[in-house]
């Protein structure tokens, strides 16, 4: 209709009439093929019935949408540079029972056969009649040609009235042209009819269980990015804020020390010459006190801001972060990751913090001796495994680590496995797209 509203005159005579010409052909060959299957379906399913064949088929009708409305969708890409999406839930896994009772309760699914069956035959119909007349158009368009083909053969164009000659043909071109101009202008109408109605029937809708669990699935991407840039907003709070300030105050403790010293040797020897230089016993020593608690506190707050956020993880990826992880590992690891380079945000973040989560449970649990950490990027998937050769008996329901990470994994549309039998080893195993 955007076409048609730009170039009204010029418009049968575009790319954009032709598509319009061959989605309805397709339509109208596709329409006709399942009406007559359907038909005969029928037919059998309830002359069989007694019998309980019948019932399969009659079953076999009740579902004929899915496979219709799918074809329907993707001859829409004919006409729509916008794909209708699949209504149905997707259902990974599941079996064939399983499947057969979801469809069955899905709404999309009645409202696939509804067009399947009242809505497609008479658009079909329509499509059917508009091709007669493009053919017929064009027929009488070259109706000049054939009657000088045929020549000296009789040739009607009108049953009854017989064509002299191509000059007396020329007329019948002029109705040709007309017809074909007019179908141009009908053939955009009917497939805008098309288009909405298979819009209306054969897309998601907001109260069906599957686009319910599309805008769960988005909303649980927006808290978790939202999740995640309030963690590096406090990584860098921390990282500017109160660690420079615990240096700061190292730095200050120390000069105190350093000046409290001085005093204590400037005024004479022994204890007596500190007191006399105005140095309380024992300052210097809290003071030193003082400075080693705030270095202690001062490396509880770097370990802490490297586990919300490691500064190497957003300037040189993930290698560099997860080995600079393995070399203050206490059980040796071996690190080998081959990357094709830096891999989208949420993708480095659930892959360093699934390493490092391992590697923690691998040092507090499995009394493993030496991890491996290998990672490769096939077909658009990161697929990383971290293996340990200790006791094994891992359970990852016992806490909420791996449990928070593998919701993160849901959230990128990947996976996270974790095999670990009794006596080991220990293998986990993440596998996300890449695509960002």
């Amino acid at each position: 209709m955007v076409a048609l509203r730009a170039r009204p005159l010029r418009f049968p005579f575009t790319r954009d009439s032709l598509r319009c010409w061959a989605y309805l052909a397709g339509g109208a060959v596709l329409g006709l093929v399942t009406v007559v299957l359907l038909l005969a379906l029928t037919a059998l399913g309830l002359g069989l019935s007694v019998v309980g064949v019948g019932l399969a088929l009659l079953l076999a009708v009740a579902l004929s949408g899915l496979p219709a409305g799918a074809l329907e969708r993707r001859l829409l890409r004919l006409v729509e540079p916008a794909p209708v999406p699949d209504p149905h839930r997707a259902l990974p896994g599941a079996g064939r029972p399983a499947r057969l009772r979801t469809r069955l309760r899905e709404r999309a699914t009645w409202r696939e056969l509804a067009h399947t069956l009242l809505v497609a035959p008479p658009l079909t119909a329509a499509g059917l009649g508009l091709t007669a007349l493009l053919l017929f158009s064009a027929t009488l368009v070259v109706s000049p040609v054939v009657v000088q083909v045929l020549a000296p053969e009789t040739v009607m164009l009108i049953p009854g009235h017989a064509v002299p000659g191509p000059l007396h043909a020329l007329p019948f071109t002029a109705v040709g042209l007309a017809g074909l101009y007019l179908g141009g202008h009908a053939g955009a109408l009917l497939t805008t009819a098309h288009v909405r109605l298979a819009r209306l029937l054969l897309g998601p809708r907001e109260e069906d269980p599957g686009g319910q669990v599309l805008e769960l699935t988005r909303s649980r991407a927006r808290l978790a990015d939202a999740f995640e840039a309030e963690r590096r907003r406090i990584e860098r709070d921390l990282h500017d804020g109160a660690q420079q300030q615990l240096v700061a105050l190292t730095m200050t403790l120390g000069l105190a020390a350093h000046e409290l010293r001085e005093r204590a040797g400037g005024g004479g020897g022994g204890s007596a010459g500190a007191g006399s230089a105005g140095v309380p016993p024992g300052a210097l020593a809290l003071v030193d006190r003082a400075r080693g608690e705030a270095r202690q506190a001062l490396e509880q707050l770097r370990g802490l801001v490297r586990g919300i956020h490691p500064q190497v993880l957003t300037d040189h990826g993930l290698a560099a972060a997860v080995a600079e992880v393995a070399l203050r590992h206490p059980v040796p690891v071996e690190v080998d990751l081959d990357l094709p380079g830096r891999l989208p945000g949420p993708v480095e973040t659930t892959a360093y913090f699934t390493v490092t989560e391992a590697l923690t449970n691998a040092a507090k649990h499995s009394g493993a001796t030496a991890v491996t950490v290998r990672g490769r990027v096939t077909a658009g998937r990161l697929v990383l495994q971290v293996t340990d050769d200790g006791r094994g008996g891992a359970d990852p329901a016992a806490g909420t680590g791996l449990q928070g990470l593998a919701d993160r994994v849901a959230i990128l549309g990947g996976r996270l496995m974790v095999t670990s039998p009794t006596g080991g080893p220990t293998a986990l195993r993440l596998e996300v797209p890449c695509s960002g």
